[in-house]
């Protein structure tokens, strides 16, 4: 039997009515970010958001998430390809890992095309930086309208 991976989920709060339907059907599909999971057995243990800019609920959620048994933290989708995007995920990421010790991944699901089209035209995303953010998420065209 495969190892079970315990997880929780992060997400923007400008998204806070979100109901998680991508990130739940990415997570079935082993999709975008949740491919990692390949031949995994994945549970999530925890799913909210961010509490608003600058974020003050990344001070407690994970907490909370680990003593659920999360061992990851996914920071979801949405504060990748929000307009803007989230300018605080890197200090979230690195705020959880020191404060947590748990691993952080940027994202959920496959970005979805109509954001991907935007992005590149505005230039968003020209960088190394957001190569190696975006690497669990950018998938393919096929992949990313499946999304929209």
């Amino acid at each position: 039997m495969p190892k079970m991976v315990k997880i929780g989920i992060i997400i923007c709060d400008r998204y806070r009515t979100c109901a998680g339907g991508k990130c739940f059907r990415a997570l079935r599909e082993r999709e975008g970010a949740f491919s990692i999971y390949k031949d995994q057995e994945v549970e999530v243990v925890g799913y909210t958001t961010c509490g608003g800019c600058p974020g003050g609920n990344i001070e407690y959620a994970p907490a909370e998430m680990k003593k659920n048994g999360a061992e990851v933290i996914h920071l979801a989708t949405g504060f990748l390809v929000g307009y803007p995007p989230c300018p605080w995920i890197d200090y979230f990421k690195r705020f959880i890992e020191e404060e947590y010790g748990l691993k952080v991944v940027l994202g959920t699901h496959p970005i979805p095309q109509k954001y991907y089209t935007t992005h590149k035209a505005l230039g968003t995303w020209d960088s190394p930086d957001w190569e190696e953010k975006l690497k669990y998420v950018i998938c393919d065209e096929e992949t990313r309208k499946k999304y929209d």
